[in-house]
């Protein structure tokens, strides 16, 4: 078993069609630590995500695993529990970071454990790691306006008032998650969600 080695899943769909939609927070958290960690994404040799290795924290830091499955959302579970498994990661050591409708715009929040709330990526990744027991950064993006439909909401880009703060909420969450791996979550949880 890997104690050592954490992995820090960013949620999202691939493609340039999804890149700046509302689902991909995680994704867009992932890209920002990937540049604090002046890394490149490589194909991992399971085939089914893209990963960068390196340290996050002091020197000599904390050894951290950033996925982004390559599967659509509702089955990116796959393709990160066969890199937790590649490595022994714990589920303790495992962080999935992504967008939540329960929480409003630009809210980030850390926990462990829980249900899915309807977030289908969440879902994948409980059934295919058979438990919950994770850790989560969840970044708001609130509920979808009138009557219109989660699931279409989830996947539109962010309104033009929104783009202009998403960057710093973006980097919010990146910072959340370099803390749970180098602070713990009581925290983090004690600095971020003040």
């Amino acid at each position: 078993m890997s104690d050592d080695l954490w992995l820090i899943a960013g949620l999202g769909n691939p493609g340039p069609r999804y890149a700046r939609t509302r689902h991909n927070a995680g994704y867009l958290v992932t890209d920002v630590l990937a540049q604090r960690l002046r890394g490149t994404w490589r194909s991992h040799r399971t085939g089914r995500a893209d990963v960068i290795e390196g340290r996050l924290g002091e020197p000599p830091g904390h050894r951290v695993i950033l996925a982004r499955p390559r599967a659509f959302m509702n089955d990116s579970g796959g393709p990160i529990s066969a890199i937790a498994a590649f490595y022994k990661i714990p589920l303790g050591k495992i962080i999935a970071v992504h967008d939540e409708l329960d929480l409003p715009f630009a809210t980030v929040r850390v926990k462990q454990d829980g249900g899915d709330g309807g977030h289908n990526g969440v879902r994948s990744l409980r059934q295919a790691l058979g438990s919950g027991e994770f850790l989560r950064v969840r970044i708001g993006i609130g509920r979808p306006p009138g009557r219109q439909d989660p699931a279409d909401f989830v996947l539109t880009d962010y309104r033009a008032a929104e783009r202009k703060e998403i960057g710093e909420i973006v980097d919010r969450a990146a910072d959340a998650t370099r803390s749970l791996v180098v602070d713990g979550l009581v925290a983090t949880q004690n600095m971020f969600h003040g």
